[in-house]
């Protein structure tokens, strides 16, 4: 007769490095330490950012962010696209030695290149205590931070606004601007405000007085879609980047008030049966190269290009308007 110990869950386990609790444990946030745990289980196996995300329900993003903290805390490290513990050999690498002929005389294989980041490697949670504790002023941004958004603040999002401050270039006031820009119109996000950062930095926005500029274009960009909105009668929506842009020339540029906005609206509808931005701007490009700044010149405009059409006269100008948007020339910039 044979007997046997019933362990259960405990014949099937896997090792944890001592130093995840002795070091990391107070550091690592819950997605970092859900990511190295399911790692350590597969270990042996190929996967990559994307099993991690599925398998956990995380974003991917996310997920890139906490294998590259491992990364950096030496447990783990990249060999041959494998994410291996650190000092252990990737499957790759198994594979050549086990092919190569024992006498074969060993030769230096060239350095590869280092793998690029599709974006920056955003600080781990050590570094950002230690900059916090060595700077008032990074210090400062975080507690405003929080008050601006209304939260405690993440490890994540600690770590995006030093990186916005060390790696980007912007000023901690210019952060703080921009975090409240995002907050009043509720994208106060850090995918969001890390997007906007990398776009002010291209732009060169590190002052405050530049910041100031961007923001006011920015409002006035907004009220120009609100009033374009409101002249053709659609529902509150986001403009695509194509009719933010349209706007913005319409009211700030060109100066129409709502009337001719509606009135080109209107003539857009008629031809083509919906709302199209470019066929909308056609008709207001041309109204301000002749000078059209009034409903009812725009109409007597109508009226005289009307009877020129009836007479057998071209009109004024060297093309017809009205002609090109019927033909549903323009209906093809509306896609892109």
């Amino acid at each position: 007769m044979s007997c046997s110990i019933n362990l259960g869950e405990w014949n099937s386990i896997f090792a944890v490095p001592c130093s995840v609790v002795d070091k990391h444990i107070k550091l690592a946030g819950s997605v970092q330490l859900k990511v190295l745990l399911w790692e350590l289980r597969h270990a042996g196996e190929r996967f990559d950012a994307a099993d991690i995300a599925k398998a956990l329900g995380i974003d991917r993003a996310d997920v890139s962010d906490a294998m590259l903290y491992w990364q950096q805390t030496g447990l783990f490290a990249e060999k041959d696209g494998e994410f291996v513990p650190a000092g252990g050999t990737s499957e790759a690498e198994t594979t050549k030695t086990a092919e190569e002929a024992p006498a074969a005389k060993p030769t230096q294989a060239p350095e590869k290149p280092k793998r690029i980041l599709s974006r920056p490697q955003k600080p781990d949670n050590a570094f950002v205590a230690k900059r916090i504790a060595e700077s008032k002023e990074i210090a400062c941004l975080m507690q405003e931070a929080e008050q601006i958004l209304g939260r405690l603040i993440s490890n994540g999002d600690s770590a995006m606004l030093l990186m916005l401050h060390d790696h980007y270039g912007l000023p901690c006031d210019v952060i703080i601007m921009l975090l409240q820009y995002a907050v009043s119109i509720g994208k106060a996000n850090s995918r969001y405000i890390e997007k906007v950062a990398m776009n002010w930095a291209d732009e060169e926005i590190f002052t405050h007085e530049k910041a100031e500029e961007k923001l006011r274009r920015l409002d006035e960009s907004k009220k120009a879609w609100h009033a374009v909105e409101q002249a053709i009668g659609i529902m509150h929506r986001a403009p695509s980047s194509k009719e933010q842009a349209f706007a913005s020339v319409w009211i700030n540029e060109w100066k129409f008030n709502t009337a001719l906005i509606h009135e080109a609206y209107e003539r857009s509808v008629d031809n083509t049966g919906k709302f199209s931005p470019s066929y909308m701007n056609k008709i207001l490009e041309r109204w301000h190269k002749e000078g059209i700044s009034t409903l009812e010149q725009a109409q007597k405009d109508k009226e005289e290009r009307a009877a020129a059409r009836k007479g057998g006269r071209k009109p004024i100008t060297t093309y017809d308007i009205e002609e090109y948007e019927r033909s549903g020339v323009f209906d093809n910039f509306d896609r892109k």
